[in-house]
C-alpha cells in the first residue's frame, strides 16, 4: 500500500521537478536572448557610427561585427540548450512514469497471487477435514449398516463437528446409491435426509475415488437443498473400518460456506482506500467465471474476459486504460487447486484515463 503510494508520489515529484526545470531553463534562456538582443542593437549602432566615421571607424566596425556574431552564436547555443533540457526533462518524466506503472503492475500481480493463495490454503484444509471425518466411527457404522439410531448418532456427531468448524454450512453422509442418510443440521435443513444426490457431479466423481486418501474438490455452485447458498463441496469415501483401502461404504460430502469466506478474502486485499475505490478484486474459476468479487457483483453469473497470453501470471491494459493483473493458483501442499485465478481490475484516475483516450 505504502509502496504504491510512494511510486505515484515519486512520479508526481519527478514530473513536477522536470516541469520546474524546463520553466527555469526557458526563463533563463529568455533572459539570455534579451541580453543578446541588446548586444546586437549595440553592434548595429556601432556599425552605423563606424560608417559615419569613414576610414577612422574601420577598426571599430570590425569589433562591432564580431560582437554581433558572438551575440548570434550565444542565442543559437541558448536555443539548443533549451530544446535539450526540455527533451531530457520529458524523457525523465516518462521514464519515471513507466517505472511507476511497472511497479504498480507487479504489486497488483503479487496481490492477486496473495488472494488466490489464501483461498487455496483455506481449501487445502477442507481436503484434510473431509478425509479425516470420513474415518469417524459414527460415519463408518452408519454407512455400513444404516439404521434410524445409527443415522441419528451420525447426525449428532456431524452437528458436533459443525459447532467447532463454523466455515461449513452442512455435512452430508451418503450411501453408495446417492441417498443422504445423515446430515449435521437436520433442524435447519430438514429436507436433506433422503435426498437423492446421485446426479450431482461431485457424487459421481466421489464414487470413482481410488482410496480413502483421495478426495473430490468441486467448483463453486449454489446448493438448492441448502437454501441456494454458494458452496464448495469436498467429498471423500467412507470405507470399512476407516481404512484407506477398505471396502467403500458410502461418501461424506462437506459443504464449505463459500460466499462469506471468499468475500473476506477479496475485500481484505491490502489496497489503499483511494486504490480500493477504483479497483475490483476477483476470484475466477478455470472457465473465467467470477466466483467472488470485492464489489459483490457477478458471482456465478459473470464471465470475465481474462487475457492470459503472458502465462500463468501477468498484467496488461484493457479497454479504457484499465489495468488487469492476474495470477494462476500455484496450489498448496497436496491440493493442486482447480485452475482458479486471482485478479485485480484497476481503473485509472479520471485525468489519466482522459489522457490515455486522447493518445
Amino acid at each position: 500500500m505504502a509502496e504504491d503510494a510512494g511510486d505515484r508520489s515519486l512520479a508526481r515529484i519527478v514530473g513536477g521537478a522536470a516541469d520546474t526545470l524546463k520553466d527555469a531553463a526557458w526563463a533563463n534562456i529568455a533572459a539570455i536572448r534579451g541580453i543578446t538582443g541588446r548586444m546586437r542593437l549595440l553592434a548595429l549602432n556601432a556599425l552605423i557610427e563606424a560608417a559615419h566615421a569613414g576610414d577612422k571607424g574601420a577598426g571599430f566596425s570590425v569589433v562591432a561585427q564580431e560582437v554581433k556574431e558572438v551575440a548570434a552564436e550565444i542565442e543559437r547555443l541558448a536555443a539548443g540548450l533549451g530544446d535539450d533540457v526540455g527533451a531530457r526533462a520529458d524523457d525523465l518524466r516518462q521514464a519515471v512514469a513507466a517505472l511507476s506503472a511497472e511497479a504498480q503492475a507487479e504489486r497488483y500481480t503479487d496481490l492477486a497471487l496473495n488472494a488466490v493463495e489464501i483461498i487455496d490454503r483455506n481449501l487445502y484444509e477442507r481436503t484434510c477435514d473431509v478425509r479425516w471425518w470420513a474415518t469417524d466411527a459414527a460415519m463408518v457404522d452408519c454407512a455400513q449398516a444404516p439404521s434410524e439410531d445409527r443415522a441419528a448418532h451420525a447426525s449428532r456427531r456431524l452437528g458436533v463437528i459443525l459447532s467447532s468448524y463454523t466455515v461449513y454450512i452442512d455435512l452430508w453422509l451418503c450411501d453408495l446409491d446417492g441417498r443422504v442418510i445423515a446430515n449435521g443440521r437436520p433442524d435447519r435443513f430438514p429436507g436433506v435426509i433422503g435426498l437423492d444426490v446421485s446426479s450431482e457431479r461431485w457424487f459421481a466423481a466421489g464414487r470413482n475415488l481410488a482410496s480413502g486418501d483421495d478426495f473430490v474438490a468441486a467448483d463453486i455452485e449454489r446448493a438448492a437443498a441448502l437454501g441456494g447458498a454458494q458452496v464448495a463441496t469436498y467429498v471423500a469415501q467412507v470405507r470399512e473400518d476407516g481404512d484407506a483401502h477398505g471396502r467403500p461404504l458410502g461418501l461424506l460430502a462437506i459443504h464449505f460456506d463459500w460466499e462469506p469466506q471468499a468475500r473476506a478474502v477479496v475485500q481484505g486485499v491490502r489496497l489503499a482506500p483511494a486504490e480500493a475505490a477504483r479497483s475490483r478484486v476477483l476470484l475466477l474459476d478455470a472457465r473465467g467465471r467470477v466466483i467472488a468479487s470485492s464489489d459483490g457483483r457477478g458471482a456465478l453469473q459473470e464471465t470475465f474476459p481474462l487475457e492470459t497470453g503472458s502465462g500463468p501470471s501477468g498484467a496488461y491494459h484493457a479497454a479504457n486504460g484499465r489495468l488487469i493483473a492476474y495470477h494462476l493458483t500455484p496450489g498448496y501442499e497436496t491440493y493442486r487447486g482447480l485452475g482458479w485465478y486471482g485478479v485485480i481490475e484497476h481503473h485509472p484516475e479520471r485525468g489519466a484515463a482522459a489522457q490515455r483516450s486522447a493518445a
